[in-house]
């Protein structure tokens, strides 16, 4: 039996990677668990929230799939995939899925597309159509100066843990990506110490991946990796 924990990223939730865990779901067996990090979700609460108890929740979650699946799968979005990568450092893990990882972060120079981007369709009276601005429009004022302390802290104690990683792992990026530039695939395949190591380019995807344009041909191809060799 299999076991597939899901992890998302930072200010998101479940929602983030739905497709991929619905896709799965559809064409797998396999028992798939997304679990809400503490003050994520629909409805942000990280006032009070260390990246500590971010690690915590999902060291726990992943424990209790330990105690009933004989193989586990790890997938990791943004800041989850760094998470991802601590655990499989940590722990037996079969197999380990990063997408858009947070191991390095803020593109500048994307990020002036896309502010250009929502301006140019701010003057076409498009904003209210504009993906990327409607998603991030949600979060201004929910979240704390400390809360995104607790996401650098997080990054920076999990990277160290990226060269004790031995699983077979898939990495996937958007060339689009804002947040996370796209150059950080090759630093994690640089550090991750892996003799099983494949990096994928989505040309048309940004952060949001598992909700981009690419995300079909993204939800095939880790399935492809997770069912490889079985």
């Amino acid at each position: 039996m299999i076991g597939c924990l899901i992890i998302h990223g930072y200010t998101g939730g479940p929602y983030e990677v739905e497709p991929l865990a619905a896709y799965l779901r559809e064409n797998t067996s396999w028992h798939i668990e997304v679990p809400t990090l503490p003050g994520h979700g629909r409805k942000l609460a990280l006032k009070n929230v260390s990246h500590k108890k971010w690690l915590h929740a999902a060291e726990k979650a992943l424990k209790q799939l330990h105690e009933k699946y004989d193989q586990i799968y790890l997938i990791g979005f943004s800041m989850g995939g760094m998470i991802a990568s601590y655990l499989a450092a940590k722990y037996k893990v079969d197999k380990l899925v990063l997408l858009a990882t947070a191991g390095k972060y803020l593109s500048f120079k994307q990020i002036l597309l896309d502010v250009g981007e929502a301006i140019a369709d701010g003057f076409r009276g498009e904003l209210n159509k504009n993906k990327l601005y409607l998603h991030y429009k949600r979060k201004l004022g929910e979240v704390p100066f400390k809360a995104n302390l607790e996401f650098l802290k997080l990054v920076k104690y999990t990277k160290p843990y990226l060269k004790d990683i031995d699983t077979p792992v898939l990495i996937a990026q958007g060339q689009q990506d804002s947040m996370v530039p796209y150059k950080t695939a090759y630093f994690l395949e640089k550090e991750i110490t892996s003799k099983r190591k494949e990096v994928v380019f989505f040309e048309r995807s940004r952060h949001l991946i598992c909700l981009g344009n690419d995300k079909d041909a993204l939800n095939t191809m880790i399935y492809a990796f997770l069912t490889k060799n079985k």
